[in-house]
């Protein structure tokens, strides 16, 4: 199989495993095709029953997103922490506004915080077109 140096994590092992088998011929035409498999990975994951299951489940759809990126030569690391950042944001426009929210346990709770968060988003979009 590729050589694989541990120093690096698992998302890099993903990769070079990927990249390795796609210079044997093993790969996908073309992202599409990844995108379908991706779901079928999801539907999976949401029929596992057990959590030893679901646990390889989830591999399976982190692998097919590593794959993903791949094809469409992206960075997945970057592209995760680009969104971490965003949720960050948009969380702390949420919790700014916390104390006009119903209390944690309230019905209606999830509604309210999910209108600060398209609030947050479109603030972020107004500024991204100034």
């Amino acid at each position: 199989m590729a050589e694989y140096n541990s120093d690096h994590d698992e998302f890099d092992h993903a990769l070079a495993l990927q990249r390795h088998a796609a210079l044997q011929g093993f790969d996908w035409e073309h992202a599409g095709q990844l995108v379908e498999k991706l779901q079928e990975e999801a539907a999976e994951l949401l029929a596992a029953e057990t959590p030893s299951d679901r646990l390889e489940e989830l591999g399976d759809l982190v692998f097919m997103l590593v794959n993903i990126a791949r094809h469409l030569d992206m960075d997945i690391k970057q592209a995760l922490a680009l969104t971490n950042a965003k949720f960050e944001s948009r969380f702390a426009w949420i919790m700014r506004h916390s104390e006009n929210l119903p209390p944690v346990n309230a019905p209606d709770r999830v509604q309210k915080m999910e209108d600060l968060w398209q609030q947050a988003k479109k603030i972020e979009k107004s500024k991204k077109n100034i």
